[in-house]
């Protein structure tokens, strides 16, 4: 199938605009990924280090709230602590917004879509409220700077990290025969071996077993982060000895670059090239991809040594990617953002809204919908299968929002009849055409537009 602009907008970026041009080509969306990062610049969020409270200034205010308990200094303590809760939930706010901003002023959608992608691969969650804020300054740190490089370095930034080391309890693992293991009575943690291999790299039918989780899981062990000292590697929690994963001896060298080693060697099994493969294939196109598309996008994975560039390029040129039926549901998320888009709402009038306002728009719809933000189930991100999100709760969600939220967005609202193209395209089924036309209402109209199946497709 030859390449189709409007598909490239649905289905590799956030939909279409009626200011924004759709793409012109595949070549041109692979230019527009290696160029400036307009968007971040525009709407720009912090990293780990440098967002605001940083997690050691909340660990700081905690402690004194604790050691004021009942002195004189109790209230001032109390007031402070409170005041830095706040702090942090107005900054996860503007976190929101500028995400959302991003996707609905971007002329490069594909980038926006490919940071969602691999933020949800390498999933975390704030494990209390000092890190409430910290979840999208993770992926500003580990996924945006390696969205064109290679997977192997997108690997190490993200598992490395200290959103990941905390989420998943790293800093409880400790080497049963370390040091600090035989004098503290601790042992192994192995949430972030089995995830590493489960799912940020080999798959669940991947080719390890338990005997590899636990050698990974030891080999991992020295990794520590803390609020006062920040990240390093602590010889006397390692494991001593050498470690075997995957067939692989790793040396009982007790120092970080053993551990990037490992990571390497992950990065580049062909376990790793296939389950990559997949889940691209299965995020943009189909819950039940071609199986020449995998094979080609595994293909260039292992050809080069996972350049994510190379594979991207694949993914956008092979013709099982430009089928016109539109198999996949949007998640809530992309879905908002989408008809955001295609209302023409501003990217500084996203970013004026009020914690009232996000609640009413944002906040509670997605949580209807099925998917608050920033927090999936569990590590292994959200579910991609259309029967996760069509529901009837979810649909129902959709539908009060197609009907509700446009009027409140904007002050005069399209006309249906003219909507309908923008935000579809050409290829409209006559049925959405009709409805939007025939709606007794403006405001129903634009409603029947975004509650159709066909704009809740890509």
């Amino acid at each position: 199938m030859p390449f189709d602009p409007h598909i490239a907008a649905i289905r590799f970026g956030t939909g279409l605009s009626p200011r924004v041009a759709p793409p012109e080509s595949a070549g041109a969306m692979l230019a527009a990924l290696v160029g400036p990062d307009l968007m971040a610049r525009a709407y720009p969020i912090a990293g780990f280090a440098t967002a605001v409270p940083t997690v050691a200034q909340y660990h700081a205010l905690n402690i004194a709230r604790r050691d004021a308990e009942g002195a004189v200094q109790m209230e001032e303590s109390e007031a402070a602590f409170r005041a830095i809760r706040v702090a942090a939930r107005d900054t996860r706010l503007q976190f929101f917004l500028a995400g959302m901003a991003r996707g609905v002023e971007t002329a490069d959608g594909f980038r926006e879509r490919l940071h969602a992608f691999w933020a949800d691969h390498f999933t975390v969650r704030a494990r209390n409220a000092f890190f409430t804020h910290m979840v999208a300054p993770f992926a500003a740190d580990t996924i945006r700077p390696h969205l064109t490089g290679r997977f192997a370095d997108m690997l190490k930034a993200a598992v490395l990290h200290p959103m990941m080391l905390v989420y998943l309890d790293q800093q409880l693992s400790i080497g049963p025969n370390s040091p600090a293991g035989q004098r503290r009575n601790r042992g192994l943690n192995e949430n972030l071996a089995r995830e590493l291999l489960e799912l940020h790299t080999l798959g669940v039918d991947g080719p390890y077993d338990q005997g590899d989780v636990r050698e990974l899981a030891e080999l991992l062990t020295g990794l520590v982060w803390d609020a006062r000292q920040g990240f390093r590697y602590v010889a006397r929690n390692a494991e001593p000895g050498a470690e075997t994963v995957l067939g692989v001896e790793y040396p009982g060298r007790a120092d970080l670059t053993t551990i990037e080693a490992a990571l390497e060697g992950l990065a580049a099994h062909p376990a790793t090239a296939r389950h990559i493969a997949a889940k691209l294939a299965v995020h943009f196109v189909s819950d039940t991809p071609d199986p020449a598309l995998v094979a080609a996008l595994e293909a260039r994975f292992v050809e080069t040594g996972g350049d994510l560039l190379s594979v991207y390029e694949v993914l956008l040129t092979h013709p099982a990617a430009w089928l016109p039926e539109r198999a996949k549901v949007k998640q809530p998320y992309a879905y908002v953002q989408s008809a955001l888009r295609a209302l023409d709402v501003t990217g500084a009038a996203i970013m004026a809204m009020d914690r009232r306002a996000y609640n009413r728009i944002f906040g509670g719809p997605l949580t209807m919908m099925g998917q608050v933000w920033e927090e999936p189930a569990g590590p292994d991100g959200w579910p991609e299968e259309a029967e996760a999100w069509v529901t009837p709760q979810a649909v129902a969600g959709r539908v009060n929002w197609a009907m509700t939220a446009p009027q409140r967005l904007v002050r005069v609202l399209p006309d249906p009849r003219a909507l309908v193209r923008v935000a579809l395209g050409p290829d409209v089924p006559e049925a959405v055409v009709f409805a939007a036309g025939a709606a007794e209402s403006v405001d129903v109209g634009v409603g029947v537009v975004f509650a159709s199946a066909a704009f809740n497709r890509r």
